[in-house]
């Protein structure tokens, strides 16, 4: 007697067709997130008992502000912790509104601001918003990869360029003029820029903003490293452009990462239509995350403490990094990476990478996960921890270049 599972036809197994198993599909062949692989092997090895520095992730050291904190169980106690709107919980909405007129003294209507689910989501949704496959879409390089990661999977193409050091390493409304040229729908401006930490300054995203304007062509301005900057504030795109589409978060500068919330503003004809996708894809952000997010504006002093650890992380980084032999870093203004040049210690950065984690069990990312072209040639450290570990770090690193192993 067969058992119940006991097959009566040839058919195969799954999975194990003499054609092979189901393809996936060519979207879904985007390049890996490295830092985001260097990081799993960091973590690996921390939970073998290695002493491993973080220097790798752009992920604050510190917790959520204890208001968010708050909030958020406050929240638990006395809240369903439902669906909200899908564009985000009205008093959230007002509360980011607000913040603008305190940060920057603009006017910023509650009805344009959309809560995301973190940062990523929010691009996710402003690039279906504003790009058709096959569109092109301009990119800073050196610059996030998940822009062009997104990008691809979406079917529309990346279109890079690579401002030099007499830009900066930022965008110039010439280059906006270039991408129009060429086709692109847009430009996205990242200042303060990951990996570089240099920023747009003396009115240059106010140019770029009118370019775009006149070209006709969409402006997405990544700010969501607004609030960490050390020796001038930045500037956001808002204040030139009531058409630009502006991308923030509470990970970096808010300092909770792992609640995976975010928001964006964005012109009034956009706001159904990103409603529209929220509704389908997200049907709304995380509720306890929205609470959270509300009580962390209860915590910039906090905030600003903590601010104030990554300038001295900063400071001494720059100095002891060029005595480990990390010599060329770019201008550093914001943010919390230096990107240092390192074609004088080896010609691919990411064995280099693989052998600083090795050797020293500091770990940090390899220019190549930010500059497909030549980013092999650099590594982009990550300051975002304590100063004692920035200083443990600079000691190992140190040692090592005294060593000669590896450089």
């Amino acid at each position: 007697m067969r058992s119940p599972t006991s097959r009566t036809d040839d058919r195969p197994e799954w999975g194990n067709s003499v054609t092979g198993p189901l393809p996936p599909s060519v979207r879904s062949r985007i390049d890996p997130f490295i830092v985001m692989d260097v990081m799993r092997e960091a973590n690996a090895r921390v939970a073998r008992g290695d002493d491993i520095i973080h220097m790798e992730v752009g992920q604050p050291a510190t917790p959520a502000p204890k208001a968010a904190l708050a909030a958020a169980e406050a929240a638990l106690r006395s809240d369903k912790l439902g669906y909200t709107d899908a564009l985000g919980m009205p008093a959230l909405r007002e509360r980011i509104a607000a913040f603008y007129g305190e940060r920057y003294g603009i006017g910023v209507p509650p009805e344009r601001v959309v809560v995301t689910a973190g940062s990523s989501g929010g691009f996710i949704l402003a690039f279906l918003a504003i790009l058709e496959a096959g569109d092109s879409f301009g990119l800073p390089n050196p610059g996030y990869p998940c822009y062009r990661h997104i990008l691809s999977a979406l079917g529309a193409e990346p279109r890079l360029i690579a401002p030099g050091p007499d830009d900066r390493w930022m965008p110039h409304a010439r280059h906006v003029e270039a991408l129009k040229a060429q086709g692109a729908k847009g430009l996205l401006l990242a200042s303060p820029n990951n990996p570089t930490g240099t920023m747009a300054v003396d009115g240059r995203v106010g140019e770029i903003a009118r370019a775009c304007a006149r070209e006709r062509l969409w402006l997405v301005s990544d700010e969501i490293y607004h609030g960490l900057e050390y020796d001038r504030p930045a500037e956001t795109a808002l204040a030139a452009s009531g058409e630009a589409i502006v991308v923030n978060s509470f990970s970096k500068y808010f300092s909770m990462t792992g609640w995976r919330i975010g928001w964006l503003v964005v012109p009034e004809d956009l706001v159904r239509p990103i409603e529209r996708l929220a509704q389908n894809l997200f049907i709304s952000t995380s509720a306890i995350a929205q609470h959270a997010a509300l009580g962390a504006f209860d915590g910039i002093e906090e905030l600003e403490e903590t601010r104030k650890v990554y300038a001295e992380n900063r400071a001494l980084l720059l100095e002891e990094l060029p005595k480990a032999g990390f010599k060329n870093i770019l201008p550093a203004d914001g943010a919390f990476y230096l990107y240092a040049e390192t074609s004088h210690m080896a010609e691919d950065s990411r064995a280099l990478c693989q052998a600083m984690l090795d050797r020293t069990g500091v770990a940090a990312t390899p220019g190549l996960d930010f500059d497909p072209a030549e980013g092999k040639r650099f590594v982009r450290f990550s300051y975002a921890g304590s100063l004692d570990e920035m200083r443990e770090a600079s000691k190992r690193l140190k040692a090592w270049r005294e060593t000669g192993q590896g450089f």
